[in-house]
């Protein structure tokens, strides 16, 4: 209940200046490209002049496949408003694609469709892992590139 407010304080908060339209065909909010970006905290805070949201506590970012959980997230939004930017920190946990990712903090471009994590991160898929000093994820391909790797990579076991 209390996440539900503060997520419906957010929209009426970075709505306000938006005329109002036909409630049957309300307006897109949050919205980067064609998907929308589904956030869940316990608080939020809203600088609506400023363009920036900070929402704390058990903080969820959603859009398509890609899933941020972490303390933390910072916003920024353009005027539309249009999610541009997100950075997670307080320890992020990221999924897409198949890709389980974990680091102290992550960078999310939304127009470029990139996920950077910094800081000593631990990357998953199946049962192959790697610790890098630095890893992007593109959403959009599901690529991945890291810096300062080392891990485990299974390999099919050998037929005679």
């Amino acid at each position: 209940m209390r996440r539900t407010l503060l997520l419906a304080l957010l929209v009426a908060a970075i709505t306000a200046p938006i005329p109002r339209a036909s409630l049957a065909d309300p307006p897109p909010l949050l919205q980067v490209g064609d998907g929308a970006l589904a956030v869940q905290a316990d608080r939020l805070e809203v600088d609506v002049s400023g363009g920036a949201a900070v929402l704390t506590g058990n903080v969820t970012l959603t859009r398509g496949d890609l899933k941020v959980s972490c303390p933390r997230i910072d916003l920024k939004f353009d005027s539309s408003p249009h999610v541009i930017w997100a950075r997670g920190s307080g320890g992020v946990t990221a999924d897409v694609h198949g890709v389980h990712a974990e680091g102290p903090e992550a960078e999310l471009d939304l127009p470029k469709q990139v996920l950077d994590l910094r800081g000593g991160v631990k990357i998953a898929r199946g049962q192959g892992w790697l610790q890098a000093d630095q890893v992007r994820i593109d959403i959009a391909t599901g690529k991945v590139a890291a810096t300062q790797v080392r891990g485990s990579i299974p390999v099919p076991p050998h037929k005679p």
